[in-house]
């Protein structure tokens, strides 16, 4: 499939300084990516460069394989939407405001108000279409702004940190209206976030970028649950990192020596590589009884004691002394069964499956 976008050996400066670096980038026709990563990371830097509102100093851009000249034709640029994270409502009603895209296009009449109309009913805004858009809520001023946005059909949707001012009930329901707009009206689509469960909410792809340049960039599963490097390890949730040694793989089922414990893994590394262990913290189970192993097909069950209970929304973050110190997350109702407090004895469960190894280099640590 022919990428709607492209980049190769892109560099931007910010000032004097080299603020983002892009060897090879790819956007394929109906997928939504998200970029993924801390502030300051080149997050905006790099949607305002897709958005050609700032230049390369060096490198190639590419439209459906064409490369793209400076400026930047008005074809090009008009098949492109950004929604910035504040709203910038001009004066005027929602209709006028969402209107705005189809009649500078030339777009009237019948087509426009159907178009308006589909676009209001997606977010189910229908109702403020006569009100003054500056002066309607946060989530609905976000729900707007999307509308403004897709109501033209662009080939390509940027946005900016779209979710972030958002109670996670509005996000939810947004996520799910977006979803159905990007499909309905065959959009590619690239957001940049730093909250990774949006990230996994939404995209297809996802690329994690620090210091101005990707680091990962594969489908959500491949980039959650085997990350390539502690950096993206970390910052995709990864909380149980601790080194270890292979001591024997039997046909990619190794074993791993801890600093106080043997646990399996499954790799085809080989026996005596130093290595990473990540297990994400939803996957490890909590049980008292010392049974949970029994009646699953986990591999490995460690002993500890419950050293910190810390509630967050509907779950809770458990830490566990079993030598290491491992973090699972547990529904707060699994918390209420167990009757969980600091102190108590629990055995820590999870599949071999949830181990991921990454080989450590020269001078890396995990601390």
């Amino acid at each position: 499939m022919i990428p709607l976008i492209s980049l190769k050996d892109i560099g931007v400066k910010v000032g004097k300084r080299e603020f983002l670096e892009i060897e090879n980038l790819d956007v394929l026709p109906g997928e939504t990516l998200a970029i993924l990563g801390p502030t300051g990371s080149g997050k905006t830097t790099l949607l305002k460069l897709l958005a050609f509102l700032i230049r390369p100093f060096k490198g190639e851009m590419f439209w459906k394989e064409e490369k793209i000249q400076y400026p930047v034709p008005l074809s090009i640029r008009r098949s492109v939407s950004m929604a910035f994270q504040d709203t910038l409502f001009f004066e005027g009603s929602v209709l006028e405001n969402v209107s705005y895209g189809l009649r500078i296009r030339g777009i009237k009449g019948r087509e426009m108000n159907k178009r308006v109309e589909e676009v209001l009913e997606l977010f189910s805004i229908s109702h403020l279409k006569n009100q003054e858009a500056r002066k309607v809520s946060g989530g609905e001023g976000q729900k707007v702004a999307l509308a403004r946005s897709l109501v033209f059909s662009p080939s390509l949707l940027l946005l900016d940190e779209p979710f972030s001012s958002l109670d996670p009930l509005t996000k939810e329901e947004i996520i799910l209206e977006l979803k159905r707009g990007i499909k309905n009206f065959q959009i590619t689509c690239i957001f940049v976030t730093h909250d990774q469960e949006e990230a996994f909410a939404l995209a297809d792809r996802i690329a994690v970028i620090d210091r101005g340049r990707i680091l990962q960039i594969g489908n959500k599963c491949e980039v959650f649950f085997r990350p390539l490097n502690l950096r993206v390890a970390r910052f995709v949730g990864v909380e149980n990192l601790f080194p270890a040694l292979i001591v024997e793989n039997r046909e990619g089922l190794v074993s791993l020596k801890t600093s106080n414990w043997f646990i399996e893994a499954v790799s085809d590394l080989s026996p005596g590589k130093i290595v990473t262990a990540c297990i994400r913290p939803e996957d490890i189970i909590l049980g008292k009884d010392g049974k949970t192993h029994e009646r699953t097909t986990a591999r490995n069950r460690l002993k500890g004691k419950v050293i910190e209970l810390e509630p967050a929304g509907a779950v809770v973050k458990v830490k566990v002394d079993c030598g290491i110190t491992l973090k699972a997350i547990i529904t707060r109702r699994s918390s209420i069964d167990l009757d969980l407090k600091p102190g108590d004895e629990v055995f820590a469960t999870f599949k071999a499956t949830a181990c991921h190894l990454i080989p450590q280099e020269k001078g890396e640590r995990d601390g």
